[in-house]
């Protein structure tokens, strides 16, 4: 890795310190084979390590947003801001990808983020990028994530709750740690690793069904094994202690008030130490809306009164957000019509770092208070390198597949002959799992009759696109005459129907499970459900039976082996949506780049095979992050999945598009790049 230069004194402010005479934090709070070891205890006058006062500073890095590349550079991205500790969830959902089946980073040629899931190793490097590591498990994580980490199958459940001591629930929580608690367990600083403190749950204060059997089942459960570590969980402070358990450290999740939170968590935890596990460092965003921001101003006024007010320790949620790659967004509820809203596939989050791990203006002041604030004062490393950002040339579009080529070539395991429509999850496929992500095609063929026939279905879960004989039917238009995507909600189609066959189809897109609400929010299945007190599949007021279903997953070894392409130029038919296209690009050297899809529709983008997320012309997010490992010198595929209307051609950008406010250049920082010594 590569790094700017470096001498002998750092200078922040007022402070000048040696960082030669200062020791590494493993030097410090020596952890050595052989020593009697103690881990992180709070108690009333502050955390003590191995029986010596810190000052918890730490940042989140989720593992499986960033590829494994680049785990060593954003950890010391964090080392070098003045952190001591990185803090980070796990992902039951991609550890279990197929019931039964457990995935650490071990099944790269059958699981599509299998390459992100070494979380071993991620813990190892963070030792040895002079890290701790907070480590929280879940098993519900939130995380703007896919169903808050949990695997969808649980919904083939019919009475499944999930946060619940309902002990279905419990027995696939025991089989999740069952797998994942051995692998980290010899990692604990108690036995000569980073792991310092781990998690009960996540937010469950917020849940509107509290069962403290439950989370004394997580806790009893990291106890039977071998789990020694400082317990803890964290809440908004106003919900007090009612999402935690007697003997669990409790701590507080922000972005504003200090005070009153701050104030909240020592009222109801007297004789600890304050600690504000999640301080919001931005905020994440939803189709349709607009991208957030959080002020310098905003940020450092807060981070100035937890750590110089309160004397808090704090971990920046998040430091680095990082990518929801693939089908991987979560989603939140909402009050209003259409009481869903997607995450888009960019997390940066507005954090310290970029999603492309560069820096901003909140960095460079982390690194100063960190100076100012660091219990106690550690060596730091040289700030790496900023990625190299490259704007390749644009490429036409080469060749496609037409629908019909599409579905003709998905597999007989994933179609259905069904009486009535069922739920993604309710699919007897991938190890009696169901079907997680993706879309879902509900056909019915042979369909007779003169005039119009009134079409009605939903609501649908989540994005829908009506088809007769393989043409997309208009949307639905608003008030205003604008055009109005089917999402979430009831439609009515006034089809024409010519007097023969024909074939109606139904596709609808999941775009994430709700990650974050009550009860009732997590029993979201997708598709469309088989109720008739809940939802429509109505063809002139009559139930549709015997449908065809089709699961389309696009998982990376079926993008790779599709066959019988099209010549694009040469084929009208080339520009009629729902379509595969793709082309193949030569580059002569790497870097990290954008998709622009700003003059797309919506759909999903593949990089030699990897999906790298969905693309919505909606915004604010009009551009896909492409980190440099998922391309080679030399040919690269891109494939293209459009729903609705195709661009024409691919462009590169060597700058994000999140959307409004734009993006600005960060002010250079108050001190010399090259004033950092390495360890």
């Amino acid at each position: 890795m590569e790094h700017r230069n470096a001498t002998q004194e750092v200078k922040v402010g007022k402070e000048t310190q040696s960082q030669n005479s200062l020791p590494t934090l493993y030097e410090y709070f020596d952890s050595s084979e052989g020593q009697n070891v103690t881990g992180l205890l709070a108690e009333r006058d502050g955390f003590k390590l191995n029986g010596k006062p810190i000052r918890i500073i730490s940042g989140a890095i989720h593992y499986f947003r960033s590829h494994p590349s680049v785990w060593s550079d954003r950890l010391r991205k964090l080392r070098a801001s003045g952190a001591n500790t990185v803090e980070t969830y796990v992902p039951w959902n991609l550890h279990e990808p197929k019931k039964n089946e457990f995935d650490f980073g071990q099944d790269q040629s059958k699981n599509d983020m299998s390459i992100f899931l070494d979380i071993r190793k991620f813990i190892q490097l963070a030792q040895a990028e002079d890290l701790l590591l907070i480590l929280r498990p879940g098993p519900f994580i939130c995380g703007e994530f896919e169903f808050g980490g949990m695997p969808s199958y649980l919904l083939r459940d019919p009475n499944m709750r999930v946060r619940t001591a309902y002990q279905p629930y419990l027995d696939r929580v025991k089989v999740y740690f069952d797998n994942l608690l051995p692998l980290v367990s010899d990692l604990q600083f108690s036995q000569g690793g980073p792991i310092i403190a781990l998690q009960v749950e996540n937010e469950y204060a917020s849940f509107d069904t509290i069962e403290p059997p439950y989370l004394e089942f997580i806790r009893q459960t990291y106890l039977n094994h071998g789990i020694n570590s400082l317990l803890f969980t964290s809440d908004g402070s106003y919900n007090g202690v009612k999402g935690s358990l007697p003997g669990l450290l409790k701590t507080a999740n922000f972005q504003f008030k200090p005070e009153s939170n701050l104030d909240d968590l020592l009222r109801f935890q007297p004789d600890k130490p304050p600690m504000v596990m999640e301080y919001w460092s931005g905020w994440f965003d939803h189709w349709f809306e607009p991208h957030s921001e959080t002020s310098l101003n905003d940020f450092t006024s807060v981070l100035d009164v937890i750590l110089g007010g309160y004397n808090a320790s704090v971990n920046y949620y998040t430091f680095e957000g990082g990518t929801n790659f693939g089908f991987n967004a979560g989603a939140n509820t909402q009050t209003e019509a259409p009481h869903y809203a997607p995450d888009v596939t960019s997390y940066d989050y507005d954090a310290p770092l970029t999603e492309a791990g560069d820096y901003t203006a909140k960095y460079y002041k982390i690194l100063e208070m960190s100076a100012i604030y660091a219990i106690p004062p550690l060596r730091r490393p040289p700030l790496p390198l900023e990625s190299r950002k490259l704007a390749y040339p644009s490429i036409p579009l080469e060749r496609y597949l037409s629908y019909s080529d599409i579905l003709d070539q998905i597999p007989p395991t994933s179609k259905f002959q069904l009486e009535a429509r069922t739920s993604m999850e309710n699919l007897n496929m991938n190890n009696d799992g169901g079907q997680s992500q993706g879309y879902i095609l509900y056909r019915k063929r042979g369909i007779f009759g003169n005039g119009t026939a009134i079409f009605k279905a939903g609501p649908v879960r989540d994005f829908g696109i009506l088809l007769l004989d393989q043409d997309i039917q208009p949307f639905p238009k608003d008030k205003n005459g604008s055009t109005k995507y089917w999402l979430s909600s009831v439609q009515e189609y006034s089809l024409p129907m010519n007097g023969k066959e024909q074939t109606i189809d139904l596709l609808i897109e999941n775009m994430g499970r709700i990650n974050f609400g009550g009860a009732k929010d997590f029993l979201q299945r997708k598709g469309l459900v088989n109720s008739p007190n809940e939802s429509y599949y109505h063809l002139d007021g009559q139930e549709i039976k015997d449908v065809e279903i089709i699961a389309l997953e696009f998982k990376s070894n079926w993008v790779n082996n599709l066959t019988n392409w099209h010549n694009y130029e040469s084929h009208n038919e080339a520009k009629k949506a729902p379509i595969l296209v793709q082309s193949t690009f030569t580059i002569t050297e790497i870097g990290d780049t954008f998709i622009d899809m700003t003059s797309w529709t919506k759909g999903i983008v593949f990089i030699n095979g990897f999906n790298l997320g969905r693309y919505f012309n909606v915004g604010p997010q009009k551009a896909l992050y492409l980190p440099a490992p998922f391309l080679k010198l030399g040919e690269n595929t891109i494939t293209i999945f459009e729903q609705l209307q195709c661009g024409s051609e691919i462009v590169f950008s060597s700058v994000p598009k999140l959307g409004f406010p734009p993006i600005k250049k960060d002010p250079k920082p108050q001190f010399d790049d090259d004033d950092f010594v390495p360890f």
